[in-house]
């Protein structure tokens, strides 16, 4: 009989305590006006610069804890920072290109986090889908998030979304190759 009672008294309080605290998460959307997404891509002769729009995206949280989140860019809005006038123009034309992003075909792209873990205090290590030109590859990279920004980093290999143009893999000439990582830097608002 007092195993039952302590059962039913434990039952109570824990039971208690889960309904003043659930574990349902919350979204935050991002802000897409202050939030930023630039790109640094690499070349034998030097780099270049731009930047993307965000057109949606949220991350999900259980308390101050990071769970998931999702993303779609708009690759339509890929440009240069770096350059001006015909230069400026020919290498945003290029970038739209089916020799890069097809963005004509392929107006967005996307990343689903699906496995969210943390590293530190405010840092995470996020593995995600990412889809560019219809084909999903998995990415991993770190983010860090303090009260409501956030700001994360990746590599991502070009090659594998099936944007070749200037790889050496692809039969580009050394002198005029293209590496086949850019950098993506992330500074989200929300």
């Amino acid at each position: 009989m007092k195993k039952n009672i302590l059962s039913l008294a434990l039952a109570l309080v824990f039971g208690a305590t889960t309904m003043a605290n659930p574990i349902d998460g919350e979204k935050k959307e991002v802000n897409t006006e202050t939030s930023k997404v630039t790109w640094k891509a690499y070349k034998v002769t030097g780099s270049h610069t731009g930047t993307i729009t965000l057109k949606s995206g949220a991350l999900e949280f259980d308390g101050d804890k990071l769970t998931g989140g999702e993303f779609t860019v708009d690759m339509t809005t890929i440009n240069t920072t770096d350059l001006e006038g015909d230069y400026k123009g020919k290498l945003d034309g290029h970038l739209h290109s089916d020799d890069f992003f097809s963005t004509a075909a392929n107006p967005t792209s996307t990343l689903v986090f699906t496995k969210v873990e943390a590293s530190g205090k405010n840092s995470y290590e996020v593995t995600g889908d990412l889809t560019i030109k219809g084909i999903t590859e998995p990415v991993t990279f770190d983010i860090s998030i303090y009260g409501s920004k956030a700001t994360a980093s990746l590599k991502v290999d070009r090659t594998k979304y099936d944007v070749k143009y200037g790889s050496t893999l692809f039969g580009a000439a050394a002198d005029k190759a293209i590496y086949d990582e850019f950098d993506l830097v992330v500074d989200l608002e929300f």
